[in-house]
Order: C-alpha cells, then structure tokens, then sequence
C-alpha cells in the first residue's frame, strides 16, 4: 500500500524512504533527493505525512543517496551519499554523516565517513557497539558489481575501516548490466541493505538488481546464532544463494519494488520500500518512485511481506 498520497506542491518522489521514529514519537521519513534529503512527518505510522522540505544540504554538492539516520545519545545522526556538483561520475559517491539535535534538522558537523564509492548505509547499535552496513564495488569478483558490507564504527564518525562481506551477486537475476565497464563482465547489484533482528534471528534485507530492470527485488539473508557482533554474523541468502525467490518484487498494482527500511510498532514488523504505480500516475513526473508499506511476518528463516494495493 502506498505510504503517502500525491499532492500537488509536495516533493513527489519518495526514493529510498527510511523510517525514524522520533523520541517525541512523530515518524520521519528521509528520502533520496538531487538538491539534498527530503523528509516527511506524521504523528502515526500510517497517518497522514506531512512534507517538511529539505532538512539536509551540502553547498557545492548534489545527489543525496539513500540517507538513514539514528539516535545516538539523544542526538540525530544522519547517513548520507553524496557528490560534488561538478562531478558526472556516480562512482564518485561518498557516504558521509552530520548531527543535529532534532529530527528537523539542521544537521551540521558534516564529516566524511567512507572513501568512494560508498552508499546505502544503515547504523545499528546494540550490545556489541556500533556497526554500519553499506554497498561498495568490486570490479575483480567473477560476478563483479555492487555488494553489501558491514563495519565497526568507533564512534558514531569514525568508522574502524575493517568492513567484511554480508551479502555477495550470486545470481543471474542480480546483473544491473551486461558488458558494463569491460565485454564479458557483466554487473551486478546488491545494495540499500537494513538490518534488523528478533531473539536470535537475525535479518538483511537487501535490494538487487536495478529498479528500472525486469528483475529488481528485495531479498534477505538470514542467521540464528546468539552473537551480537555483527561483522562476525555469518547471513545466508533465503532459500539459497542459487534460487531467485524475492521477497517483494513487481506485481500487478506495483513495479520497480526495493530499498527498504524496517520498523516494529505495537508488536508488528512493517517493511517501507519505493515502488512505481502501475499503471504509471501521471501527476508524477521524473523520478515517479513512491513510498509503499506492508506487513512482514517472522518466522525463524521464514520471512514473509504480506501486500496488499489499498491495505495493510
């Protein structure tokens, strides 16, 4: 079900939507955008959302990717890409993080956290410290592409710069682009990975592919083991790392499916992803992805997205 309605006047495109719930209980949602991060607000999770314009915004920069941000110590810290105006190459994508004291912005101190190309980053924090997931590139693997880390932070802007695998291209589904950089090689794309777990069951959604391609999806990988260190997690694509089984893909209300965030309200697990309407709105031009929400079920390996066009 779509998480926001059109208006007109509103920034239309909710690309890469991350979900905050606030300390003072309003829910943010932070999306992708070319002249900074956008961000809406409601005071219920499935209430009406207000667009508060840009909170995040570097001079001289642009293409804000995929920003996450988390409280730490009651402050608000934002996960970000970006690359100079100047630039054309989006490898050049670097992931920085800047702090502010509401969810509102502004966020200032900013720091660059990640060499490029770094991007999709999703903090988490839990007995064991600090820990980021992140897409980087590997241009030398027999399936070369874009993959999912994970890393230590030190402190909330200093990574430790030891990342470790999470989720690697294993599938033929997964090729962005045939013969990309060199005839024969062809790329592929794991990226916008959001952790979460219950009990010992652990959970990486990803998406892969591209959401403009056939193919793009959310898939997850999975572990049960009572470690909290997550660069030391062991996830196993669901069922396999050799069968394309997606958690959500297109159907026949809704296309180019992916990057998702995740947040448990009242005991419920609910996935926030951008997809296309089909058929196309046409009040929407440009980027027309829009934030969408469903129900996720959990059980041990087993994780189901439950879809539904006008409901939850």
């Amino acid at each position: 079900m779509k998480l926001i309605e059109y208006k007109e006047n509103q920034y239309p495109s909710q690309a890469d939507p991350f979900i905050l719930q606030a300390q003072d209980g309003m829910f943010y949602l932070y999306v992708t955008g070319g002249d900074g991060v956008h961000a809406f607000r409601s005071s219920s999770l499935m209430g009406k959302y207000e667009d508060i314009g840009t909170v995040y915004s570097v001079a001289g920069c642009k293409e804000y990717w995929a920003p996450s941000v988390t409280i730490i110590d009651g402050k608000y810290y934002m996960y970000v890409s970006f690359m100079k105006e100047e630039d054309d190459d989006v490898h050049l994508q670097t992931m920085h993080v800047a702090v502010s004291s509401s969810p509102e912005g502004p966020f200032s101190e900013t720091k660059r956290l990640i060499e490029p190309f770094s991007i999709d980053s999703h903090v988490v924090k839990n007995e064991a410290g600090l820990f980021i997931f992140y897409s980087v590139n590997d241009y030398d693997a027999d399936r070369a592409g874009t993959y999912v880390v994970v890393d230590r932070l030190k402190t909330p802007t200093e990574a430790e710069g030891a990342p470790v695998a999470a989720v690697k291209p294993t599938l033929d589904e997964e090729i962005f682009m045939r013969d990309r950089f060199k005839k024969g090689q062809h790329w592929h794309t794991l990226e916008g990975a959001f952790y979460f777990c219950e009990g010992d069951d652990h959970y990486l959604i990803y998406s892969g592919n591209c959401y403009q391609n056939e193919y793009y999806y959310l898939g997850y990988a999975y572990a049960h083991t009572s470690e909290r260190d997550l660069t030391k997690i062991r996830f196993e694509k669901q069922p396999s790392e050799t069968v394309y089984a997606p958690l959500i893909a297109r159907n026949e209300f809704e296309a180019g499916t992916g990057h998702n965030s995740v947040i448990k309200v009242d005991g419920q697990y609910y996935c926030i992803y951008h997809g296309r309407d089909l058929p196309p709105d046409p009040r929407i031009k440009g980027d027309n992805r829009t934030a969408r929400i469903c129900r996720l079920e959990l059980n041990g390996a087993s994780l189901t997205a439950k879809r539904y066009k006008d409901k939850i």
